[in-house]
């Protein structure tokens, strides 16, 4: 049975490398390692701890298998770095996730993104009464679509 939980500091360090290993399927859209998630360094996840609110996912070992973040700005709470580790996708984990840090921000707006490539992603927020509001082109190959609950 898996647990959502706030993470802790000494988390950190293990909810990066999760990243750098979940985020490959989505440089693999992409035919490239040139992606903001892979390039992110600790010190970047501390900021976003110390600023916002981190969940994590363990299994029965203690082990992270999953992480969201989120910040509240102005009234808005932004979402970011929805991640499962891949061994572990299809079991519903990341809508629990998405929704315990909702929980963490009762009664807000709601805003993520994700790349126009990632069609599991937005067919999820979708799901969950996300809807596009924004697209964004980054370059040539890539675009974000911007999403609000």
């Amino acid at each position: 049975m898996c647990e959502i939980k706030e993470a802790e500091h000494s988390d950190l360090k293990e909810i990066l490398q999760l990243q750098y290993l979940a985020y490959q399927s989505e440089a693999d859209l992409f035919g490239s390692r040139d992606i903001p998630p892979l390039k992110q360094t600790l010190d970047e996840v501390v900021d976003e701890f110390k600023s916002g609110v981190i969940l994590k996912m363990v299994d029965d070992n203690n082990i992270i298998i999953g992480s969201v973040r989120a910040q509240e700005r102005a009234g808005t709470v932004y979402i970011g770095k929805l991640m499962v580790h891949h061994d572990h996708h299809h079991k519903g984990y990341g809508t629990m996730l998405l929704s315990e840090i909702e929980k963490c921000f009762p009664d807000m707006r709601y805003e993520l993104f994700t790349s126009t490539r990632s069609l599991d992603n937005i067919r999820l927020y979708q799901k969950l009464g996300y809807s596009i509001f924004a697209r964004k082109a980054v370059n040539d190959e890539l675009e974000f679509v911007y999403m609000e609950k």
